[in-house]
């Protein structure tokens, strides 16, 4: 029962619009017909200004963060769970991204779920997130495409637990090699457009500096 509301919370705290209420608030008013249409924190940046778009990046990292939080104050109390609470958390995670993904308020057609994901890594996996947020920086850095950077950073995540399980022979849980799996899975089918534009020469990169109605990619 723990797990099951555990899950559900997880969801529909993921499933928060984080990114059309800011733009609204900052003027947009309604973010999925501006740029690229994604209720992400880039398409944010770009409509609304840095301060929006960074608004935005830390809500939707804060759903993942917060629903970890909460799985785990509910699932530590738990006299008995039909699974290991590593389990329970990694299928509180998901349900996070993918309500951030699909979410119910808004017919299911949301954001891409890197920054959610980002959040519940942060909490679940913080050493291989870590390497992989450093990938994700340089990459921006060096070539300012943010799609890229987020679906090399999830595999760059996933590769990380591979190395810390099957070659530094770490303890870590079986569950988080599949969960780090699905999750890049996940990043790659939502940014499916952006690989499109990328391998067309057509992807725009992202501007540090100013607003701009472009858009192509989503943290």
């Amino acid at each position: 029962m723990f797990i099951a509301i555990t899950v559900v919370i997880a969801y529909l705290l993921g499933a928060i619009p984080f990114a059309l209420l800011v733009g609204r608030l900052a003027g947009v008013k309604d973010l999925r017909e501006v740029g690229s249409g994604n209720l992400g924190a880039t398409n944010v940046w770009r409509a609304a200004g840095a301060g929006a778009g960074l608004a935005v990046l830390a809500a939707d990292t804060a759903k993942g963060v917060v629903a970890v939080l909460i799985a785990r104050l509910l699932l530590t109390r738990a006299e008995a769970m039909p699974v290991s609470l590593d389990v329970a958390l990694v299928l509180v995670g998901l349900a996070a991204v993918l309500g951030h993904v699909f979410p119910v308020y808004l017919r299911f057609k949301g954001g891409k779920g890197a920054a959610t994901g980002l959040g519940v890594m942060v909490m679940l996996l913080p050493l291989p997130t870590v390497a992989a947020l450093v990938v994700f920086v340089v990459i921006v850095i060096l070539w300012r495409y943010v799609s890229l950077a987020s679906m090399c950073a999830a595999l760059a995540l996933f590769a990380a637990v591979v190395g810390q399980k099957l070659l530094l022979r770490h303890k870590v849980a079986d569950i988080y090699f599949f969960m780090t799996l699905i999750l890049a899975l996940v990043i790659i089918v939502t940014h499916r457009q952006n690989i499109s534009r990328l391998l067309k020469g057509a992807e725009n990169r992202f501007s540090f500096s100013s607003r701009s109605s472009e858009a192509g990619s989503h943290v």
